[in-house]
């Protein structure tokens, strides 16, 4: 197939393409600036793609320019934060650049370094493993299995044996994770994010090294390393040069995502800015838990002499204007960010609603009655969605749907790879993949009846000694295959050794091609799902479905690599969604619901303590994130929105003061003066509950000490 640099010149038609048409002004200047010279591009260009503004439309339409214009499609760099979005932009890259080319539209398939940050990187590593010193079939451990190395290194230390409880494996993990991400040193990110585990600095520096070596010898990386390799990669200038030559354009969707070492790679990659573009959005910088970070978008243009140039979207495709108009007054008073203001062509009388109620219980009575009265209008209950900030704020609504026989899902749910007996093929396959990983191996050797802990340690210990204890020694795959053979089995598991063995040699030596590898584990693993589990039946379904997704992927690596990084949401049977054809009401976190949209949106809990979170107002910058995420909130509403203030809680497991009603007040990101941009009331029509004066609580004590007097007597 040619590519479009070997194919003739695009006529100068294109260059008033109806296809771009119904882009707005705003959106083909983005699309359009440096087009006409694909081959040698300008500076950084930097898109402030407010919400609802289009921004995957035109981003779409930029790439499927540089395309018509000469780019060559291979020497396109798309990085996306999931495989869905960088599937979707594929998609309406080739689906526009098609109808610009005719046909020529073949020409656009060539894009194929499209994916997110993690996969990409992943590739890249394979490619240049050797060069800095990794072994090409290393394998990846997800979040919980990278939580379980740093847990075996952790008892390895003696660390669990402490006099005084060392900190969990996944609070390790999150530390170690932390660091990594945000290149702050350990003591500060102990001192801001973790002070309960300040003691433990000295251990943890101890553990943290180990982890890393032990993930050295057993060639597996997590998913920071996938970044941290990228960007030291990145850092060496004769690996730097060729990265950099292999890319004309680099597009960047989510820029307000990113982390450090995710900046540091593409500053890398592009370190005078040409080809180079961002797109992204301040007000929805909402990750700082996961290590990103406003300052990277905020700061991008500086980075560039010229700085880069920048265009704001600004036209919004989404919401009705009194939705806007509320949403732009709440970002307004942030301390930091770019000036815009979204705005529509979609009128409407009905303003966002601010609606007071009594507790969560009559929140709970709100929602419903309200999703009931749309659904009654002929809004269905998928258009409609209640948000809030976190996940155990939704239980008393949940209650309640469940009491009205109101399907509804919640999001995010149970993840496919972390119900067991999707590890546990997996495992298999990540073990044959990489005999070296010992987390793999571990669970796999287990599996069999009457293999337990000190048994599954035992044969691994036989692996590493035949390969010369260091884990660099010798062919991994047949010393691992050799160990097995020569092991001599437990009691209870002679009966199921030998075709352990057996399955082991064959995956560890590739005889049976792929896919079809994939239905020999699984009719391995089948007798031992049905002894382990008694809900088998539904656990088979999933392996089954794993099964056809593994059939789609070239090799088992690219299977292991891409699943690991962007795994399916949820599994069949225990993820709580109803039948595909059934309607249901969407229950989400703010930080789930980014990206999406409905017709009728429902924000839990706007009060101080929960929007912002009491854990989230130590800092100005904590607080801004905070009202960032009321903004996304907002914004996700298409035609209805309402911000719901129970004014009573009932709080559980407070240590020092006990289980207690509490007081809320209106969140602060919402202050008096800008009440007129919302229509506000009180539900039921009633006189909400005012909170007890001193006198009343005085009269209450002195009842109380009468009351209890009075039943004490009842015994005299």
């Amino acid at each position: 197939m040619l590519s479009v640099a070997e194919s003739p010149p695009p006529s100068s038609s294109f260059d008033s393409a109806a296809w771009l048409a119904k882009l707005n002004v705003a959106q083909r200047e983005a699309v359009e600036y440096g087009a006409d010279t694909p081959n040698a591009p300008p500076g950084a260009l930097l898109v402030i793609a407010g919400a609802g503004s289009g921004k995957t439309n035109t981003l779409a339409h930029r790439v499927a320019n540089l395309v018509v214009k000469g780019a060559d499609p291979r020497r396109i760099l798309l990085l996306t934060f999931s495989r869905r979005a960088a599937l979707e932009m594929t998609r309406r890259v080739t689906r526009i650049a098609g109808a610009a080319l005719g046909t020529r539209a073949a020409l656009v398939q060539g894009l194929t370094w499209s994916g997110t940050f993690h996969s990409v990187g992943a590739r890249l590593l394979r490619e240049y493993a050797e060069l800095i010193g990794l072994a090409p079939a290393f394998t990846i451990n997800d979040r919980e299995d990278s939580a379980d190395l740093m847990n075996l290194v952790r008892h390895e230390l003696g660390l669990s044996a402490k006099e005084r409880r060392f900190p969990a494996k996944g609070t390790c993990f999150a530390i170690y994770s932390r660091v990594v991400n945000t290149g702050a040193p350990l003591g500060h990110v102990l001192d801001n994010a973790f002070p309960w585990c300040r003691e433990w600095e000295a251990d943890l520096r101890m553990l943290f090294a180990a982890y890393v070596d032990a993930k050295q010898k057993q060639s597996v990386l997590d998913y920071d390393d996938l970044l941290l390799y990228w960007s030291h990669m990145a850092a060496e200038p004769t690996i730097a040069a060729d990265l950099s030559a292999r890319f004309d354009h680099v597009l960047v969707d989510e820029y307000q995502d990113t982390n450090r070492l995710q900046a540091s790679i593409l500053l890398a990659l592009k370190p005078d800015g040409r080809g180079l573009t961002v797109v992204g959005d301040d007000a929805q910088s909402i990750y700082s838990f996961r290590g990103a970070t406003i300052r990277n978008i905020l700061d991008f243009p500086a980075h560039f002499d010229p700085p880069a140039k920048q265009v704001t979207l600004e036209r919004n495709y989404r919401s009705t204007a009194p939705i806007l108009a509320a949403s732009n007054a709440v970002i307004e008073l942030a301390s930091e960010r770019y000036t815009k203001n979204l705005w529509t062509d979609t009128a409407s009388a009905q303003r966002p609603r601010v609606v007071t109620v009594a507790d969560e219980a009559d929140q709970a009575r709100y929602i419903v009655e309200q999703v009931l009265e749309a659904r009654e209008q002929g809004m269905t209950l998928k258009s409609q969605a209640v948000l809030f900030r976190t996940a155990q704020h939704s239980a008393a609504l949940e209650v309640e749907l469940t009491r009205r026989n109101i399907p509804f899902v919640k999001f995010g749910g149970l993840k496919f790879l972390d119900s067991v007996h999707v590890k546990d093929v997996l495992a298999v396959l990540r073990w044959a993949e990489n005999p070296r990983d010992r987390v793999a191996g571990f669970r796999v050797v287990q599996l069999l009846p009457g293999v337990g802990p000190a048994t599954a340690a035992k044969v691994l210990d036989e692996i590493a000694a035949r390969a010369g204890g260091d884990g660099e020694s010798g062919d991994p795959v047949q010393t691992a295959g050799g160990a097995l053979a020569a092991f001599t089995a437990p009691a209870r598991a002679q009966a199921d050794w030998h075709p352990f063995v057996c399955l082991m040699s064959s995956v560890y030596g590739r005889q049976t091609p792929w896919p079809a590898e994939f239905e020999m584990v699984r009719r391995w693993y089948e007798p031992h799902l049905e002894r382990n589990h008694e809900d088998a039946a539904i656990r088979h379904a999933d392996v089954l479905q794993m099964e056809s997704i593994a059939a789609t992927y070239p090799s088992r690596e690219r299977f292991l690599t891409e699943l690991t990084l962007d795994p399916p949401d949820a599994t069949s049977g225990e993820s709580g969604v109803p039948l595909i054809d059934e309607d249901y009401l969407i229950l989400s976190t703010i930080h789930s619901a980014k990206g999406q949209e409905w017709r009728n949106v429902f924000v839990l809990n706007g009060v101080d303590g929960c929007i912002p979170s009491d854990l989230g107002t130590g800092s100005e910058e904590e607080i801004d994130e905070e009202r960032r995420l009321l903004y996304v909130a907002m914004t996700r509403a298409k035609e209805d929105l309402h911000i719901v203030v129970p004014q009573r809680f009932y709080v559980h497991n407070q240590t020092h003061m006990g289980d207690r009603h509490v007081w809320a007040s209106r969140t602060r990101f919402i202050p008096a003066h800008l009440m007129p941009l919302f229509d506000a009331y009180a539900w039921p029509r009633v006189p909400v509950p005012s909170a007890p004066t001193a006198a009343g609580l005085a009269a209450a004590a002195q009842a109380k000490i009468v009351i209890a007097a009075k039943l004490r007597k009842m015994w005299d």
